[in-house]
């Protein structure tokens, strides 16, 4: 694996792609954390409302409910523009329609950052990606490369990174923001407590980095322009 780089610092604004509510907060939610403290500028963009996403529960009750949960996660980490396209959860494919719509929002945007979700099959020997993951990554890596002038950098949330921006003194809001999904996470999990479950979940996405923090957050760039 080839030396791991800091994380650009040359930026003040990231357009944060992703398939589902809680997306962001089991991946980037420290790094976003610092980013905001930083000054700059952080937007999400979701292809879905995560409607189909609690078990026992309707998808035009689910829907809003998430995407509350998603608007109150995101604010604890500071970030306040939160859109959502519709979608279908669970059904998301690397479409046309899917890839204008990134296409039209990096324009509407005009980041300096593209992050978004693994495109990879596993994460790591028996645990597969998710196919909306791979989809959607998949779609924003053709809408980036579809622009005349896209973004400086396109990068994946997951194994193996190529850059990762050190997040030590960030980790207890990226908990916050996750347990922000309480109906969600006290539905997939009711033995054990939100703020527990994700707790386990940022310290299992913010590994040490030998040469760097205590926690961080790993990114591999897939495009820089």
């Amino acid at each position: 694996m080839m030396d791991v780089q800091p994380f650009p610092s040359d930026w003040q604004t990231a357009l944060v792609l992703v398939a589902h509510p809680d997306d962001p907060e089991y991946g980037v939610g420290a790094a976003v954390a610092k980013w905001t403290d930083a000054g700059k500028t952080v937007k999400y963009a979701l292809a879905s409302r995560g409607e189909v996403g609690i078990a026992g529960m309707p998808p035009e009750q689910a829907g809003p409910l998430r995407e509350g949960e998603q608007r109150r996660s995101a604010a604890i980490v500071g970030v306040d523009d939160v859109s959502f396209w519709d979608f279908p959860d669970s059904d998301i494919r690397d479409t046309p329609e899917l890839r204008a719509k990134i296409a039209e929002t990096i324009v509407a945007v005009r980041p300096d950052v593209v992050v978004t979700l693994y495109s990879g099959p596993s994460w790591a020997p028996g645990a597969p990606n998710q196919r909306d993951h791979i989809e959607f990554a998949h779609a924003v890596a053709a809408a980036y490369d579809s622009l005349p002038d896209p973004p400086a950098w396109l990068f994946e949330n997951g194994p193996d990174p190529t850059h990762c921006e050190v997040v030590d003194g960030y980790t207890d809001l990226a908990v916050s923001s996750l347990a922000a999904h309480k109906v969600y996470l006290s539905v997939l999990d009711p033995q054990t407590s939100v703020v527990e479950q994700a707790r386990k979940q940022v310290e299992m996405s913010t590994p040490a980095l030998s040469g760097f923090g205590e926690r961080t957050v790993g990114f591999i760039l897939k495009r820089h322009h």
